[in-house]
């Protein structure tokens, strides 16, 4: 019989908060498997450049969300919700009735919004979407949240108020596929609560330099000269990889090594700073603020407390 995971442990936060590391020591002492909610680790091969989890460490934990599609296959949101649900349908538990403990970490958003709250069922319209970035790109966001204004009522008002310019235009798109928004979109209810861990932004910046310099040092441009080989045309958001489009200007020769490490690294910051930016406004976050120097022994037991002290997050899957 399968098991039916409808709650997990969750533990968010920034890239390069220690989040990886650390769900892999939670999850052996839990006997649990982790769910990757990260958009760059669903990529074949793209491994350095991810600080993807080893295969020491996948060897000792069950993962999923990781090597899903090659980095000429096009991805979303809605995709990976798919295969997780199979991939978490399709699994044994043991005991037979019960699902094996689940811990989910990762740094994309979008990934944890739709495990937390659901999907919306209807596919994008590229047409539509493409005229709605259009649109932003020439008038901003105020002429965006204008037009969004325009077709709703005043009873939908918090929504015009959103700063997430991808989360209008999919309003938009439902307004003009349907005339109408998903029920829950009006809702003001607060998302379910999310444990995230936060460094001082001082502490994260040297994290992120120590990080880069670990991921050239480790072999990051034959990783990506061997990917290129294999695949020679990537997909749009695969190319835009931080650190892999540096890599790529690198072995193309319009960025020397150093230059690309710089790039990378201050890419990686403004990643940061808008993941912490969505963490404060689109999730009733429960921070866990720690210091780079705390061992992983003492966080792991902090995390332990809040998640026991708050409770498993319930899953729409």
């Amino acid at each position: 019989m399968q098991g039916v995971v409808n709650s997990a442990w969750i533990l968010a936060g920034a890239t390069a908060t220690g989040k990886s590391g650390l769900c892999q020591i939670l999850a052996q002492r839990l006997g649990a498997s982790v769910l990757s909610a990260d958009s760059m680790l669903v990529y074949k091969g793209m491994d350095i450049g991810t600080a993807k989890p080893s295969p020491a460490e996948r060897s000792s934990v069950s993962y999923y969300g990781l090597d899903l599609v090659t980095p000429d296959q096009p991805f979303s949101t809605g995709a990976w919700l798919e295969s997780i649900r199979n991939s978490l349908k399709n699994t044994p538990a043991p005991g037979g009735e019960v699902a094996a403990p689940l811990i989910v970490t990762g740094g994309t958003g979008l990934y944890l919004k739709a495990l937390t709250s659901g999907l919306e069922a209807r596919e994008a319209c590229p047409e539509k979407r493409g005229f709605w970035q259009n649109f932003l790109a020439q008038h901003g966001l105020t002429a965006l949240q204008h037009e969004l204004r325009r077709r709703l009522t005043s009873t939908d008002s918090p929504l015009t108020e959103s700063t997430d310019h991808r989360r209008i235009i999919r309003a938009l798109e439902h307004l003009e596929s349907s005339g109408k928004l998903p029920a829950n979109w009006l809702s003001e209810e607060r998302q379910p609560s999310i444990l995230t861990l936060r460094l001082p932004r001082a502490q994260l910046h040297e994290r992120i330099r120590q990080r880069v310099q670990r991921m050239f040092a480790d072999g990051l441009l034959d990783e990506v000269r061997e990917l290129k080989r294999v695949y020679p045309q990537w997909s749009f958001t695969a190319c835009k990889a931080i650190g892999y489009q540096e890599a790529l200007e690198v072995l193309g020769g319009k960025l020397s090594r150093g230059e690309a490490m710089e790039r990378i690294i201050i890419r990686t910051r403004q990643l940061a700073k808008r993941q912490e930016t969505w963490f404060r406004h689109q999730q009733n976050t429960l921070w866990c603020d720690i210091e780079a120097s705390d061992l992983v022994e003492v966080v792991a037991e902090k995390v332990l407390h809040l998640w026991h002290e708050h409770g498993k997050t319930q899953l729409k899957i």
